[in-house]
């Protein structure tokens, strides 16, 4: 059942002839009743979207003018997510937060959704953004930086502030991964500033940002960012790469649901040492299937051959 706020957005979107609002908050809606089982309904409203205009893909843009900005409906559940019990409290408080937020509101207090996650590439940076959507019920916004960043000066800071005005238009959640493409520490710049007056466009523009969309920034290496973006932004979640625990978790979600016979032993905890969330997952998929394909059980040895060519790519590389 559509929510108070999506009811109240639709009839504002009516009265204001916005055709893209009223579209992204009827597939809002859609997206919850899929989630909790009303699959006939969300069917339903997704195919009258559909004699409006709406793609049938998953994944669409915003507008036909604005490149700027990927829509997608993800499906993903928070136990999918495999993190350490500090991120995992952190990423719940986001959303009981987001949930209460009127409440929080009645006491001039607000919630938090802006939000910095830093680590190593791999550990579930993208993911937590699609998670915490999924959960909300909210469109994940992928931001397209390499269509906002031009090589003409002042054209980039215009495409910012188109960007947040769509921030506030249509409520969801924003994604700007490899941010440091905008967060650059100022002392880092070239000879005519440009990229010193872009992040202090985006400085202003999320500072001064108000709307009910959650901002997610994203970056491999917290070391570029300039040092004011810290307090603009409500929580930082530092990612690393696994530890033992979370590395037996992510083979019992991906392995024992498919083979529930096999076992996890230490020796299989120290082949994937050091690797990624990402590549744990690749690995076990590719286990699977190796062995839907030849029609044998997962050994334990022809797990660890596969971690040991993930291995050996970074072995090359520093070679």
């Amino acid at each position: 059942m559509a929510t108070a706020d999506q009811i109240k957005s639709l009839v504002k979107a009516y009265v204001d002839k916005n055709d893209d609002k009223f579209k992204t908050v009827v597939l809002q809606i859609a997206a919850h009743e899929a989630k909790i089982g009303h699959d006939t309904l969300a069917r339903e409203l997704k195919m009258q979207m559909d004699k409006i205009g709406v793609k049938k893909a998953s994944v669409v843009q915003l507008t036909p003018t604005n490149p700027m900005l990927n829509m997608s409906f993800p499906g993903n559940d928070i136990s999918e997510l495999i993190v350490s019990d500090e991120i995992n409290e952190k990423i719940h408080r986001i959303l009981n937060e987001y949930r209460n937020r009127n409440k929080l509101y009645s006491y001039g207090l607000v919630n938090r959704r802006k939000i910095l996650i830093e680590g190593n590439p791999g550990t579930g940076k993208t993911l937590t953004a699609s998670v915490i959507a999924s959960d909300l019920s909210m469109p994940l916004y992928t931001v397209q930086l390499d269509k906002i960043m031009t090589k003409f000066m002042g054209e980039t800071s215009v495409k910012l502030r188109q960007l947040f005005d769509s921030i506030e238009a249509n409520v969801g959640v924003y994604l700007f991964d490899e941010f440091d493409a905008i967060g650059a520490d100022r002392s880092f710049d070239n000879e005519v500033g440009e990229m010193r007056r872009i992040l202090n466009s985006f400085l202003q523009f999320i500072e001064q940002d108000s709307s009910e969309s959650i901002i997610i920034a994203a970056t491999n290496n917290q070391k570029l960012l300039d040092q004011a973006l810290f307090r603009r932004f409500d929580d930082v979640l530092h990612y690393s790469l696994p530890t033992e625990a979370e590395i037996k978790r992510l083979f019992e979600y991906k392995l024992i649901s498919f083979d529930k016979k096999f076992r996890i032993n230490q020796k299989l905890l120290n082949a994937a040492n050091g690797l990624c969330h990402a590549e744990i997952v690749r690995v076990c998929d590719d286990a699977i299937k190796k062995s839907i394909l030849e029609d044998e059980v997962i050994s334990q040895q022809g797990l660890i051959n596969l971690l040991n060519e993930r291995h050996a790519i970074y072995s090359c590389k520093e070679a």
